[in-house]
């Protein structure tokens, strides 16, 4: 809704015309950035571009649709979707595709986030109450593990040793970690969870016979 108005349309898509078109944004699909987006044009961000009127260029990027509903039509000027998306996928976007392959045009108006991973608004706080929280020791009852946000990646379980060798960098090799742990369902390049005395201690790659940390973590 921001700026000023650059297209209008008379054409009002009936319910059924929006539900058939829906499948075509399904699955892997190819989609174009909206100008007022974080990405980086030649150093700079593409939403300052857009609001300092320059122009802004954006290639399509492949994105993963899992599902898109329509839920509800309040009126023929409005339409709520539920959606469920990979990373990378903008919901401004589809908005803006989906009203064009209906011929029209439209943006988005409300945009609510109800999950993310495995954290639901159940698992929400709002900002007053974090706030108020602060740095006390009350936070400790409401804080989730870090290995919460890790659930869904392949955990290994490693000695003191390999703990130690990838905190500082180096790889372990694969061959020993599986004596211990099938890596039958873990592919090359496949992210891991590697893990020593019930904590996390790095995400690495399972690459070449080795696992390879990329990201360390001092808990």
């Amino acid at each position: 809704k921001e700026g000023a108005v650059i297209e209008t349309s008379d054409v009002r898509p009936s319910k059924a015309e929006i539900e058939a078109a829906l499948p075509h944004f399904v699955g892997d699909i190819q989609q174009v950035p909206p100008i007022y987006s974080a990405i980086k044009v030649d150093g700079e961000r593409a939403y300052k571009l857009a609001r300092d009127d320059k122009p802004v260029e954006l290639k399509p990027r492949s994105i993963f649709i899992e599902q898109f509903k329509l839920i509800d039509m309040p009126d023929v000027d409005h339409a709520s979707f539920a959606v469920t998306t990979g990373k990378g996928a903008y919901i401004r976007g589809l908005a803006r595709d989906i009203a064009l392959h209906l011929g029209t045009v439209g943006h988005i108006s409300t945009l609510r986030r109800t999950r993310v991973g495995p954290f639901s608004e159940s698992d929400a706080i709002s900002l007053a109450k974090l706030e108020e929280l602060g740095h006390n020791s009350a936070a400790v009852d409401i804080l989730r593990p870090v290995e919460t946000a890790l659930d869904d990646i392949p955990a290994l379980a490693l000695t003191e040793d390999e703990a130690r060798r990838l905190r500082s960098g180096q790889a372990v090799s694969a061959l020993q970690v599986a004596k211990r742990t099938p890596l039958n369902d873990i592919d090359q390049g496949a992210t891991v969870c590697a893990m020593s005395d019930g904590k996390v201690v790095a995400l690495a790659k399972f690459e070449g016979g080795e696992i390879r940390p990329f990201r360390v973590l001092n808990l």
